[in-house]
């Protein structure tokens, strides 16, 4: 994946993860991954803060998704089911969403609430 990195901090647990941008980067997403290592994971940068909605099509991983406010707060988590195409929308509109291997936020006690800090986040407050 030549994709940009970013270090995310949830509590005391950083991640790398790869940064969508672009409408075509955030459609191939995670397709086709079979396993990603434990602290990785991919932001996905919307162009609108919208309603978004999330799918699995042609992803085998089993998935954590977030739905961030632009702080970085997490608004929603869900897990997804490889190959699902009903998938996840976010409750309220987000530019930010965030995946991870099913089961990370729960395994590390992060919910929603908690907020998620890393660069591409405006400071708390300013959002």
């Amino acid at each position: 994946m030549n994709l940009p990195r970013v270090l995310l901090t949830a509590d005391d647990h950083t991640m790398q993860v790869y940064v969508a941008r672009t409408e075509e980067e955030r459609a191939l997403g995670l397709m086709h991954r079979r396993e990603m290592p434990e602290d990785e994971g991919m932001l996905f940068i919307c162009d609108e803060c919208a309603v978004q909605k999330f799918w699995m099509k042609d992803t085998p991983l089993p998935l954590s998704i977030a739905f961030l406010d632009n702080d970085g707060t997490i608004l929603k988590i869900a897990d997804l089911q490889p190959h699902d195409l009903d998938g996840e929308s976010s409750d309220h509109p987000v530019r930010y969403v965030l995946e991870v291997n099913q089961g990370w936020f729960d395994e590390r006690g992060i919910a929603p609430g908690r907020r998620i800090t890393g660069p591409v986040f405006l400071p708390a407050g300013n959002g």
